[in-house]
């Protein structure tokens, strides 16, 4: 079973990224790297040409330099539904799908899906460190 990892202060980011948004979506890119079953993020990344607006965010995924740490998409849902939509799926990027709920205001308001909707297992560790399993 893969675990995702993220670095203390891309999840700060993410949320405070979401905040300032609301009540638009927000979008980021997640860079990281992937060994055996783990997944760790430990930067974040604004993509060029982001829409943001009130149901919806997005990015022109052919504006993209080919970047292999790339491991994911992080949105907001400011409706506070931490489920991923039909759209969400049909739009997956990378390996991993973070959806922060409203109000963004801890650690519980993120979830991390893959390219099945399926929740995974995440954990936050301090930044610079790598978590072992």
């Amino acid at each position: 079973m893969t675990i995702v990892r993220f670095e203390k202060s891309v999840l700060d980011s993410i949320l405070s990224h979401s905040l300032n948004m609301y009540p638009k979506e927000a979008i980021l890119l997640l860079r990281g790297k992937k060994e055996r079953n783990e997944i760790l993020i430990n930067e974040i990344v604004v993509p060029p040409l982001a829409m943001h607006g009130l149901r919806f965010s997005g990015f022109p995924s052919h504006m993209l330099p080919m970047d292999l740490r790339v491991m994911g998409v992080s949105h907001s849902h400011p409706s506070g539904n931490q489920q991923p939509s039909v759209y969400d799926l049909n739009h997956f990027y990378g390996r991993i799908m973070v959806i922060v709920a409203y109000p963004f205001q801890s650690y519980s308001d993120i979830a991390v899906f893959d390219k099945d909707g399926s929740r995974l297992r995440w954990q936050l560790i301090p930044d610079g460190q790598r978590g072992s399993d």
